[in-house]
């Protein structure tokens, strides 16, 4: 089953494929990747390779999550997608601040981050059953 926008499951389908979330929080590693393959932050092994790491973890949480057998276990795996999407804003920010990301790139990609953590939120509080929708 899939989820719209705020988790609500719709339509047989894909799965975690279907999930808002999951295609924003996917799209956002492609943009890691891509951002950290050129510039001052491609030679940066270590940052370039945790803002990698961190970003991939936020996409492959939520599927896995989305695919476990209870909801108890479904949302332990957005709250790391979470964490994961918390580390990520850190290393963007300690990007920013050591000149390798502009101010304009970091907005954005912050604006993409901030949307993916009110998704998250509203996954896990639909799993929780703290919300219907």
């Amino acid at each position: 089953m899939a989820y719209s926008l705020n988790g609500d499951r719709g339509n047989m389908g894909k799965g975690f494929e279907e999930l808002k979330v999951w295609q924003k929080a996917k799209d956002l590693a492609v943009l890691i990747y891509k951002i950290t393959s050129d510039g001052k932050i491609s030679k940066d092994f270590g940052l370039r390779d945790q803002m990698r790491r961190s970003a991939v973890s936020i996409p492959s949480n939520i599927a896995e999550g989305d695919e476990r057998d209870t909801d108890k276990e479904s949302v332990r795996y957005f709250y790391i997608a979470k964490g994961s999407l918390a580390e990520l804003r850190t290393q963007l920010r300690i990007a920013l601040e050591a000149g390798f990301l502009g101010k304009d790139e970091f907005a954005k990609i912050e604006l993409d981050c901030s949307e993916i953590g009110k998704m998250l939120g509203g996954i896990i509080k639909h799993r929780k059953g703290e919300i219907r929708l």
